[in-house]
């Protein structure tokens, strides 16, 4: 299970965090303009935008699971069990592996509004990465700094979705999540009206009774809802580091503690948190075992190499001792 989202304060930001039951050796991976990126059905790009994200390297490739491109174009890939489908090639369309969509939307547009017409010809073919990592079913968030969209193939076709909050979870498809927040339309972070009985005087015993009702379980609905909230109600000083420190405070209202969701034998957890700032393309990770931050800068490194750079999660605790 997953949780991605957008913010914007003074520079606009994405980010996610990726739960899961395990690690694969997740690093930060820098794709400069010029190392070429190979596809299964499409023609390869010995050139394109530079790209930061996080994910893993297979066979010289990499497989992100996040990323921001040079002009701050966004994407996450999030669990999407029981629901992707995704289908023969087509020689009707645009056939693109769903191990590969982010690189090859990330490394030729700039916007939503470039990206919009190659989506519409979209096919998201079934090939899988190898024997050894077999096809995710994935939906995704994709991201500008104007707007957001949510991609899903399922039997019925790709469908493509605006969405207007900037959030994103797992199961069920994203209607569904939107429907859903009618529920909650009451929330406020104001103090509640007692419109049950007026003339009883009734009045809030507490702070926060505004969001009484707001779910705090584990379930993608669930973390949905309360990420909507905490982020339409989010409030913070406009500079870079009170952004960022804000935008893993939201990551971490719906954060997996270890040994609350069983799967299996193992315990789900959030491997890591990420917050891109898009204007910038400074890439911001925690990990599980390391909640301090760490920033890797697209800018500070050659873009123009044809060499992938790989910097490895710093996943030991690191302490910082006042006296």
């Amino acid at each position: 299970m997953c949780t991605a989202l957008t913010l914007t304060t003074r520079h606009h930001y994405f980010g996610r965090n990726l739960d899961l039951e395990c690690s694969y050796g997740e690093a930060v991976i820098i794709t400069p303009r010029n190392c070429p990126l190979p596809f299964r059905c499409q023609p390869a790009q010995p050139t394109h935008h530079a790209i930061i994200g996080a994910g893993i390297v297979a066979d010289g490739y990499p497989l992100y699971y996040d990323a921001t491109n040079e002009h701050g174009l966004s994407m996450a890939g999030l669990n999407f069990p029981g629901n992707a489908t995704y289908f023969p090639p087509d020689p009707a369309k645009t056939n693109v592996a769903p191990f590969e969509l982010i690189p090859w939307l990330l490394g030729q547009c700039s916007t939503l509004a470039e990206a919009r017409p190659l989506l519409s010809h979209l096919n998201l073919a079934d090939i899988p990465f190898s024997d050894r990592f077999p096809l995710s079913p994935l939906h995704w968030l994709l991201a500008d700094q104007t707007a957001s969209i949510v991609l899903e193939s399922t039997a019925d076709g790709l469908h493509i979705y605006d969405n207007p909050i900037g959030v994103l979870t797992n199961n069920p498809p994203f209607p569904y999540h939107m429907q859903n927040l009618a529920n909650y339309m009451h929330l406020t972070n104001a103090d509640p009206q007692n419109r049950l009985v007026p003339l009883a005087g009734l009045r809030p015993y507490s702070r926060g009774m505004g969001a009484l009702g707001l779910p705090g379980d584990l379930s993608s609905a669930s973390r949905f809802v309360r990420a909507t909230f905490h982020r339409m109600h989010s409030h913070c000083d406009p500079s870079e580091e009170t952004s960022v420190s804000q935008f893993f405070h939201l990551l971490g209202a719906v954060t997996m503690p270890e040994g609350s969701v069983l799967v299996g034998d193992k315990f789900e957890r959030t491997v890591y948190s990420s917050c891109c700032n898009m204007d910038t393309g400074t890439y911001y990770y925690t990990t599980y075992s390391n909640p301090q931050i760490t920033a890797v800068r697209l800018n500070h490194e050659d873009l123009s190499s044809s060499d992938l750079i790989i910097h490895p999660f710093i996943t030991q605790p690191q302490f910082h001792s006042q006296n």
